[in-house]
């Protein structure tokens, strides 16, 4: 009897040594899952309740048109100012940067035009608009804006410089998913999981596409190597959420 008593009673140690291990391994691989999470690189540019990070262009401040709706940034283009809304302008990060990988999501409203411009300096002294440096990967409603069927200025395209390579984008009120990738000189445009466009920048055949396009006129377009990311405001209802950038 004694002996079965002491029997039970190590088989009862034995079983609870292994669930410790079990649940310690566990826990184990939880941290690590996290920690490799945490290390990945991505960092949030918009924190879903707030503009902490973002002031309209040339202003220390978000202007009051630009607003928080529904973990979206959105523009409310009640009065147009020319060609932006009164209270807007285009909304640009507080950082600058170089290489990364930025991915973000998007949508317009009818007949809607708007853009991410990317590499603008923020000299307001020299340049009055964010598109007098940066490129722009156009945002547009695809099928009735005033800009979706003309040639370089379709949604996903390098705006006025690089047509798409395929049409991937949505309707209006849709969501589009974007993906620019910029890593020493070689730029890749992703629109909806689509590779739309690649191409080099900065060397002699990018001076020569700038030369044939609006901003020829425009010296130092497209030739600064770290800027600000831009959210254009061009008097039209859009919204921009899931911001993320990885520095490369």
């Amino acid at each position: 009897m004694k002996q079965l008593l002491f029997f039970a009673s190590s088989l009862m140690i034995l079983i609870a040594c292994q669930n410790a291990n079990t649940n310690n391994q566990s826990s184990s691989d939880s941290t690590s899952a996290n920690t490799n999470s945490a290390d990945s690189g991505w960092i949030s540019l918009f924190d879903g309740t707030s503009l902490k990070g973002w002031h309209t262009y040339g202003k220390p401040a978000p202007g009051n048109a630009w607003n928080v709706d529904s973990n979206s940034i959105h523009l409310q283009s009640a009065t147009r100012n020319g060609y932006q809304t009164s209270g807007g302008g285009d909304l640009v990060t507080d950082s600058a940067f170089g290489n990364y990988d930025l991915k973000l999501e998007w949508k317009i409203s009818k007949k809607g035009n708007s853009g991410i411009i990317f590499y603008v300096n923020e000299d307001t002294t020299k340049y009055k608009e964010t598109w007098n440096t940066g490129m722009e990967m156009q945002v547009c409603d695809k099928d009735s804006n005033e800009d979706a069927h003309s040639f370089k200025h379709e949604a996903g395209d390098l705006y006025d410089l690089i047509p798409s390579t395929v049409m991937s984008a949505k309707g209006f009120n849709e969501w589009n998913k974007v993906e620019i990738i910029s890593n020493n000189g070689k730029l890749d445009l992703f629109l909806n999981g689509v590779h739309v466009i690649s191409t080099m920048i900065w060397d002699d055949k990018w001076k020569q596409l700038i030369a044939g396009s609006k901003f020829k006129d425009m010296p130092n377009f497209g030739t600064f190597t770290t800027g600000h990311i831009a959210l254009q405001d061009h008097g039209d209802e859009v919204w921009y959420k899931n911001i993320m950038l990885k520095k490369l």
